[in-house]
């Protein structure tokens, strides 16, 4: 999937993109690449503090990210950075040189608009929230980690203060994430969804089909689940001398191009919510490692935000992972590892793994439907915290009243409701609505590399995934952060972004599923 690096210079090659650019150019360049280097070391610190670090190490852990934060903000922010930046206004640069410049620019300016102060508050209340996130949710009480949430709030509404005093602090935050697309392509996107989704999910629950939902009932030992998980990276071609599965509270994958990491976590009673797990972080590694080696440090080697990292891993969760071509592939080796299976079909498994169930209160475990509503539930909820309408005490209250309007039901513990996601104790707020874009995204590009690729289902029934790999990799993951999101997708499938392709995808899966005319 990665290239090997064509240099350990990328301006020593004479076809490189910075070839013949102004030195302030390449003295510009530089000072990213430190910048970067300090920001990925920072997040390798973060995946030892969830997946290896011993419980007591957090005082030190959250001194350190502190540090590191500090460096990686002055070193960006430098007056230099600016000098460089305002010399290069009206340079002769070529196109990808000029979406460098726009790149850094655009950090740059949110960066310098924060105060270093303030940065290393925020890294170090973010270290230091993390252990108390998983007491709280170990004890299912949220009144532990309220008080660690409002004071991530009050930093978080002071950070997009400095960055725009006039524009809506859920908006600024939101562009953390997906700085292409502005806060009202999301809120357009996740109403269509809940708009036409509802009605779907409704249509399923009246059918009175009824899938196979009791094909993996049963207990599964979590180490052989793993080896399960470590045989599913291994078919789709997981590299890994460059990377590594974990365990950690909370899936999630980091790393760079040279090393890219993924963690899962086991039910005894859900194989497939581990399986799931673990192809949806094998799409945001191969997403990173299929940027360019060469271009490491630069915006040419960085993602595009995180609703595109979020296509890769629905991409690969949902149009791969759930599909009927993969358990007739995959099938015989998870009965490899549990012979309690040896009787399961391969129909059965596609059955049990695209169930739609709206009595589900965790996101992780959702169904392609319900999912989304977990999405907009928390959307809703971040946008009031953030802006001051809902105070923190009120959350589970809120939570579970939003829980039963969406999804008909309430959730019987906080550690089921308000305290599943990791994502507040990292002060994300504006992170989520990336998720639904992700998804939509992820239905385009897969409907585009259909158009592209002979047979695409039959070559994954056959585990051969390299053709949409190969296509992923050319058509999103070289092109780094050289486009803007909408502009990357129209390059990728000659259209501009939209909700058409998903809304058709679910229709025909699930019509044919439940034996309806969506």
């Amino acid at each position: 999937m990665a290239t090997e690096p064509e240099s350990t210079d990328a301006d020593a090659e004479t076809d490189s993109p910075h070839a013949g650019a102004p030195d302030a150019y390449h003295d510009l360049l530089d000072r990213y690449r430190q910048a970067t280097y300090l920001n990925d070391a920072g997040m390798l610190l973060s995946w030892d503090q969830q997946t290896m670090m011993p419980e007591g190490g957090t005082p030190a852990r959250s001194k350190q990210q502190s540090a590191l934060s500090s460096v990686q903000h002055e070193t960006l922010t430098a007056d230099a950075v600016g000098d460089r930046l305002d010399e290069l206004v009206d340079a002769d640069l070529t196109a990808e040189q000029s979406a460098v410049v726009r790149e850094i620019r655009r950090e740059y300016e949110r960066e310098a608009a924060v105060p270093g102060d303030l940065v290393e508050r925020i890294s170090e209340e973010t270290s230091n929230a993390l252990p108390v996130w998983e007491e709280a949710r170990e004890a299912s009480d949220w009144a532990r980690f309220a008080p660690t949430v409002e004071t991530l709030l009050d930093l978080k509404r002071e950070y997009a203060e400095h960055i725009d005093p006039d524009a809506d602090p859920y908006a600024v935050l939101f562009a953390d994430y997906e700085p292409c697309l502005d806060l009202e392509v999301a809120d357009r996107v996740l109403t269509r969804l809940r708009e036409e989704l509802v009605p779907i999910i409704d249509a399923i629950a009246d059918s009175g089909v009824t899938l196979a939902e009791d094909a993996f009932d049963g207990e599964y030992d979590p180490d052989t689940q793993e080896a399960v998980a470590r045989d599913a990276l291994d078919e789709l071609g997981y590299p890994w001398d460059h990377g590594r599965l974990d365990r950690s509270t909370h899936p999630f994958s980091t790393g760079t191009q040279f090393d890219a990491r993924v963690t899962t976590r086991f039910d005894p009673a859900n194989p497939v919510d581990a399986l799931s797990s673990t192809i949806h972080e094998f799409g945001h590694a191969t997403y990173t490692l299929g940027l360019r080696q060469d271009e490491y440090g630069t915006p040419l080697g960085s993602h595009r935000g995180l609703s595109v990292h979020e296509s890769q891993s629905r991409l690969w969760e949902n149009h791969v992972g759930r599909s009927q071509a993969w358990w007739e592939r995959f099938l015989p080796t998870f009965q490899e590892q549990f012979p309690s299976g040896e009787g399961l079909s391969a129909r059965d498994a596609y059955e049990a793994a695209n169930q739609v169930y709206d009595d589900n209160p965790i996101r992780v475990e959702a169904d392609e439907l319900t999912y989304h509503m977990h999405i907009v539930l928390r959307y809703e909820i971040e946008q009031a915290l953030v802006a001051g309408d809902l105070d923190v005490d009120e959350v589970p209250a809120v939570w579970n009243e939003k829980m039963e309007e969406y999804l008909g039901f309430r959730p019987e513990t906080d550690a089921m409701g308000c305290l599943q996601d990791i994502h507040w104790s990292h002060g994300s707020f504006g992170y989520f609505p990336t998720y639904t874009l992700g998804s939509v995204m992820a239905a385009q590009l897969y409907a585009a590399a259909e158009d592209d690729i002979d047979d695409l289902e039959g070559r994954i029934n056959a585990g051969e995934f390299e053709p949409l790999h190969d296509w992923l990799t050319e058509n999103v993951h070289h092109h780094g952060a050289a486009h803007e999101t909408n502009d990357l997708l129209e390059e990728a499938t000659g259209e501009a972004f939209t909700a058409d392709y998903f809304l058709d995808y679910v229709r025909e899966k699930y019509g044919a599923l439940y034996d309806l005319d969506l």
